[in-house]
């Protein structure tokens, strides 16, 4: 979808993916330590704010204007205006307020394979030597697998294709599975199936 797209979604006082942080962001990262973090395609900020929480400067890069502005009115009710930065740009080409930084997210920006691979190439180049990539997204065994998030295969995910897209980028894969999840639809929660990434950069 387009950025115009994602703006008229957004364009709600409602937070479309809620306030909440990801269970498996704070599952997998609030052991991690360091200063700085960049949440790639942060949206309205449910990830990048938590992490504010935990003590990062984190900076929210996404493509939607409205998406920030809701994100920057959430740090501010939080109390956290200092500890935030919001960067308008694209997942794949984007520049960052930040040198390099403890730690990489990426949650849910499901697009085709090939620019996913761009977008995580991208923000590789923005950790430093001993920080983590982190990534979560709907996986493509959930078709066949269980509930909700994407139908096209094209911007599903899978082990084989996480693990390419971070091959010769400087890391060590320390956790890449399929874990299981639930999603709520009107029968009730269903089983979902999710992929994680846990990496941590070795070299430059």
């Amino acid at each position: 979808m387009s950025n115009k797209t994602w703006d008229k979604k957004y364009s709600t006082e409602e937070y479309i993916y809620t306030k909440t942080a990801n269970r498996f962001v704070i599952e997998y990262c609030e052991s991690l330590t360091g200063k700085t973090a960049i949440d790639l395609a942060g949206g309205e900020g449910r990830n990048s704010i938590w992490l504010a929480k935990q003590g990062f400067l984190v900076e929210n890069i996404d493509f939607s204007q409205v998406a920030l502005d809701k994100f920057l009115k959430f740090a501010e009710e939080e109390k956290l205006g200092s500890k935030v930065l919001a960067t308008l740009a694209g997942a794949t080409k984007f520049s960052s307020q930040l040198d390099q930084v403890d730690l990489g997210v990426i949650a849910y920006l499901q697009i085709p394979q090939r620019k996913l691979a761009k977008a995580i190439k991208r923000l590789s180049q923005k950790i430093k030597p001993g920080g983590h990539l982190f990534g979560v997204w709907h996986s493509r065994d959930n078709l066949t697998g269980g509930f909700g998030g994407p139908r096209d295969p094209k911007v599903l995910p899978d082990l084989d294709s996480i693990g390419k897209a971070l091959s010769g980028l400087g890391f060590e894969i320390v956790e890449l599975k399929n874990r299981d999840g639930q999603i709520q639809t009107r029968e009730g929660l269903k089983p979902s199936i999710t992929l994680v990434l846990l990496a941590k950069r070795v070299s430059n």
